[in-house]
């Protein structure tokens, strides 16, 4: 099982597209594994849109991986998607991760384009089927409940033979849904302690299916800051995670030094997890960036002595 680290937004916490592109390059030349882009269509603050920000990442790197974490396939047409996600794949030779989820009900989308909530689950279930179809058929004909296709195909396929399917959630449907079509787990909000039984019950729906997720294909988020709980911007992720997601912070975020972020890294790994992805809190540009340096140059070593272990 080899241990991965990447670092993945939120929104959009740069001052300008000269900043984000610094941040991107810094990943890529400091050998961070990944980078992760949170999908939202309608915010208050800047949120990148999510395959837009894929195909420019795949222009502006060379050898660096990205994905969505995750993508809310129920707001979008599963031809599109399918297609955006193979020509993002062709063009970057193979780097795509592409996530997918259903979207939380409580999304500002949903109630913004007055679409209903009732029925996303198994409109994404169809969505999924369709896509790994046209991926990998030459002619994809569906008769579903949602979605009626005819004679519909795209070229060029991905570069990857088999383009990864990293399903997120953590409702028993999203664990059926991840031992159905998912090539890899990806976590979102879940502790190291939420995230173990979730693994296992993964593991127990692949045995029922039929069917194998690599050891190395199990993922988790969550964010930093290396330095003090007195900061601005830790104080208002807290303040987040307590007001608008309904979620104790604690363990969520983790705030101290790289050892308490390697530390966190130890307990997912004992939950199941290999795939690291953390999301940097800093007031500005240049704190954004000293946090991500610290980890490129504090924790990546740690992480490297990790995958030499015999």
């Amino acid at each position: 099982m080899t241990v991965a680290v990447g670092m993945g937004l939120m929104d959009f916490p740069f001052s300008s597209a000269k900043a984000y592109w610094k941040w991107v390059k810094m990943c890529e030349e400091g050998n961070i594994d990944s980078l992760w882009q949170t999908d939202r269509l309608v915010s208050e603050v800047p949120f990148l849109e999510t395959m837009v920000a894929m195909a420019s990442i795949a222009g502006a790197t060379k050898k660096i991986k990205f994905g969505m974490n995750v993508l809310s396939v129920g707001l979008r047409d599963p031809l599109l998607l399918a297609k955006q996600c193979a020509t993002v794949d062709m063009l970057s030779n193979g780097r795509l991760l592409p996530g997918f989820g259903i979207g939380n009900a409580k999304a500002a989308e949903w109630s913004a384009t007055n679409r209903p909530t009732k029925g996303r689950g198994n409109r994404t279930n169809e969505a999924l089927q369709i896509i790994k179809l046209l991926w990998e058929e030459s002619c994809v004909n569906f008769e579903g409940e949602y979605f009626q296709y005819r004679n519909a195909r795209i070229s060029p396929k991905p570069v990857q033979r088999n383009i990864p399917m990293w399903i997120g959630g953590s409702s028993e449907a999203a664990v059926r849904r991840t031992a159905r079509f998912g090539t890899g787990w990806q976590g979102g909000l879940e502790t190291p302690e939420e995230t173990d039984p979730i693994v296992r019950s993964i593991k127990g729906a692949l045995k029922e299916e039929g069917r194998k997720i690599d050891d190395d294909h199990y993922g988790a988020f969550f964010s930093y800051h290396l330095g003090s709980y007195n900061n601005p911007s830790v104080k208002e992720a807290f303040s987040f995670f307590e007001n608008k997601l309904i979620k104790n912070p604690e363990r969520r975020i983790i705030v101290g030094s790289s050892d308490d972020v390697i530390k966190h890294i130890h307990d997912f790994i004992d939950s199941g997890i290999s795939k690291i992805v953390l999301r940097p809190i800093g007031n500005d540009d240049d704190e954004i960036f000293d946090q991500t340096e610290r980890i490129i140059s504090q924790v990546l070593p740690e992480v490297e002595k990790l995958n030499q272990k015999p």
